[in-house]
């Protein structure tokens, strides 16, 4: 009977996605699938594609870029081993040490082009990336891969920002995506954004 419901929440998550929002409208997003992940290490990837509208007037702010960066992989780092607890994180810091450690046979968790991701529809990972991903998740973690393929800063018709953070949680072992959302949220400057667009992974928290 378990294993009948995994297969069948396994195949809704197969095909769980949303497409890219329409412009000046957020998207609606899909909670994370913690009942598949539960339990599990899960490689959690740095974020590689960021950008903002520089309407925004947020250049400041995302300056120095790497600075950014790990601002970026901190705050969804925090929100996840807070929100969901469950799930043991192998965080970016972990599988760069783990890159580090064998640079000829373990590629760079920043510089491994999970942006290719972010296309709707997209459910079989293409070569290298499926090899790269399979090599650096299995040393690190387990069969699943929390990537966020992508972090843009929108401005909203009212004038404000909105942040839409693209997630893929992909199964390496078979190079497929699982599921896939975007997360939205707006607030007054870049990181309170993406802490509101975080929130709605995990909707029945405060």
């Amino acid at each position: 009977m378990r294993y009948m419901l995994f297969l069948v929440v396994l195949a809704a998550l197969g095909c769980a996605s949303k497409p890219a929002a329409e412009e000046g409208v957020a998207p609606e997003p899909l909670p994370l699938p913690t009942m598949l992940l539960a339990g599990r290490r899960v490689a959690l990837f740095p974020v590689t594609l960021m950008v903002a509208e520089e309407r925004l007037g947020w250049r400041d702010q995302l300056t120095p870029r790497a600075d950014a960066l790990a601002q970026a992989d901190s705050i969804i780092a925090t929100f996840l081993t807070e929100r969901a607890p469950d799930i043991e994180w192998v965080l970016p810091e972990a599988l760069r040490r783990a890159a580090a450690q064998a640079p000829r046979l373990l590629p760079n968790p920043d510089h491994m082009g999970t942006a290719v991701l972010r296309a709707n529809g997209l459910e079989r990972i293409p070569d290298p990336l499926r090899s790269d991903l399979r090599n650096l998740t299995a040393i690190a973690g387990d069969r699943y891969a929390a990537i966020p393929v992508s972090l843009l800063w929108v401005r909203t018709p009212e004038g404000g920002g909105r942040a839409e953070l693209t997630l893929v949680v992909a199964d390496v072992r078979f190079g497929m995506v699982r599921f896939r959302t975007i997360a939205s949220g707006e607030g007054d400057d870049p990181w309170s954004a993406l802490w509101t667009a975080l929130a709605t992974l995990v909707p029945d928290l405060p």
